[in-house]
């Protein structure tokens, strides 16, 4: 028994891959390695190195080890660098997305968990969002998720046998294992971890949003917590039991950027005082997601609080110091 995850060799893949293992399913991963690492493959879980968009890599992949079930995450994440790079997101997200699809209807594959994001959301009209909250994503990153979205219902309509989830986050953080950690230039925490460590002194991006303390707020949600969901609802499918369309893996609640700044200087014992820069352009004040069908159906909870996610996030960094 034994499923196929994409992407597999990188921060929250990598995760993934281990929390499988902990439920006795066999992972296979494959990977580019373009932001991952191969050392964060356990050395006996296969591993192929190759491109998603090479579909005949990734349906003999998916015959040779017997898989049952495919969990989706390789592709472009940054919504920032997507609105400058729109073809490079679209070939990474939606040509690659097809090709895993186009495999598994060639091997036979029945079982998808696709790693969707809230930013298909966009700016929401509720506050916190809920799987019912109208889809306006607002860059193509986003639309390149909805589209993901599109291709699942799609496929599911196709195909009788077809078993699919969308999975839908926002700020993946912290660290199940010293020897896993974020080592994206683009999020937030590993951000901040690296100017600390080089002396410089850590930016919140405006302070005069309408919120309780004038920063934005988002969800921060532990990786570990996310990649057991991801292993529920792969359990539920061989199971037989009926998933919705797409699930918020969400904290209900939030927390601000200054909130988040003030955990660090916690948890670190670095004491600083961010600075304050202008706003960035298209940042919403406020993006929650609730989580209730999730924690009903696929073993969604926030087992971690904010200063656990702050603290295995940077052990794990200064595990990494370079």
């Amino acid at each position: 028994m034994s499923w196929l995850v994409t992407g597999g060799a990188g921060y929250i893949g990598s995760h993934i891959v281990r929390a499988f293992r902990e439920a006795d399913i066999e992972p296979v991963v494959i990977d580019d390695l373009s932001s991952g690492f191969a050392d964060f493959v356990p050395r006996d879980v296969p591993f192929v190195q190759g491109s998603i968009l090479d579909t005949a890599l990734v349906r003999r992949a998916l015959t040779e080890y017997s898989c049952e079930g495919v969990v989706h995450l390789a592709g472009f994440k940054y919504a920032g660098v997507s609105v400058s790079r729109p073809l490079h997101t679209y070939t990474q997200n939606v040509t690659g997305t097809v090709s895993v699809l186009g495999a598994m209807r060639e091997a036979g594959v029945h079982r998808y968990v696709f790693s969707s994001s809230a930013s298909v959301y966009g700016t929401p009209e509720t506050d916190p969002v809920t799987e019912d909250t109208p889809l306006h994503a607002e860059s193509p990153y986003g639309e390149t998720k909805l589209i993901g979205e599109w291709l699942n219902r799609d496929m599911a309509a196709g195909d009788e046998a077809w078993q699919s989830v969308n999975l839908r986050y926002f700020n993946v953080v912290g660290s199940g294992s010293d020897d896993l950690y974020d080592a994206s230039p683009h999020n937030l925490f590993p951000i901040v971890f690296d100017m600390l460590l080089a002396g410089r002194t850590p930016r919140i991006n405006g302070d005069d949003y309408p919120t309780p303390d004038g920063t934005c707020v988002r969800d921060y949600i532990h990786v570990a917590d996310l990649a057991r969901s991801h292993v529920a609802a792969a359990e539920a499918m061989m199971a037989g039991r009926r998933l919705e369309p797409a699930y918020n893996l969400g904290s209900g609640t939030g927390s601000s950027v200054r909130e988040i700044m003030e955990a660090i200087a916690r948890v670190t014992g670095i004491d600083f005082t961010p600075e304050i820069a202008p706003r960035r352009p298209g940042d919403p004040a406020r993006i929650v997601a609730r989580g209730e069908l999730a924690a009903r159906d696929i073993d969604w909870t926030m087992r971690n609080s904010l200063d656990d996610m702050v603290a295995s996030a940077w052990s794990a960094r200064k595990a990494h110091r370079g």
